[in-house]
């Protein structure tokens, strides 16, 4: 039986492109999956698997996520109580830390211990946002990184943001990238995961990494 996947519309994200990804990332596997961009709460509260999105600045996506009706409690539920695979990408993922710093401060779901800051780089002369593609540099082994090379002659991902999540824990960071200092690329708690590059963008490494999603196990 295939599963349900529900990509959360609430007005932010690469919807489409995370939607195509995802479809074709479904096509490795014995079953495909059903991937559905929704705002209907019914339709994520009844998701195997939940994917949130997020493009622009942590203030405008955590208001349009308020937007829909019940969607905080639906996701504690979901994510939190019933240990439902969540995937989030960009200001998807950092919307899982306790606060953002973009436009003032603002609270986020609390879901893994950390604040996102600004990126500061030592190196003045380079730009924020920082945009590009990027070698990631693995801190912990996960499912999701499986058959995922890294290092030099490692697959790149595609980044662009001025903002990162700064965990509190240093076990919640399973990858970091290189931009005059370590700017983190990937969080995971238990059965949550988040992205700050754009796997949709992010060509076979993206690929790879959401059917690792799709195949995930907890």
């Amino acid at each position: 039986m295939s599963e349900n996947i529900a990509i959360i519309d609430y007005g932010s994200g690469n919807l489409k492109s995370a939607q195509k990804a995802l479809l074709r990332a479904g096509n490795e596997l014995e079953t495909p999956p059903n991937i559905i961009v929704s705002s209907n709460p019914e339709i994520i509260l009844k998701a195997d698997r939940i994917v949130l999105p997020g493009v622009g600045s942590f203030a405008d996506c955590k208001q349009g996520l308020l937007l829909i009706d019940g969607i905080e409690e639906i996701l504690i539920e979901r994510v939190i109580k019933q240990a439902v695979p969540f995937f989030g990408i960009c200001v998807g993922m950092q919307l899982m830390a306790d606060f953002g710093e973009e436009k003032g401060k603002h609270k986020g779901l609390g879901w893994i211990k950390g604040s996102v800051r600004k990126i500061a780089p030592k190196d003045s002369k380079l730009k924020i946002p920082h945009m590009g593609w990027n070698e990631l540099i693995f801190k912990q082994k996960h499912a999701l990184l499986k058959n995922i090379d890294n290092g030099e002659n490692g697959q790149h991902a595609y980044f662009v943001h001025s903002y990162h999540f700064e965990a509190n824990e240093k076990q919640d960071i399973i990858a970091t990238c290189d931009y005059a200092g370590d700017i983190t690329a990937m969080i995971a708690k238990d059965n949550m995961v988040g992205v700050q590059f754009h796997p949709e963008k992010s060509q076979a490494l993206g690929l790879k990494l959401l059917e690792n999603f799709l195949r995930w196990q907890i």
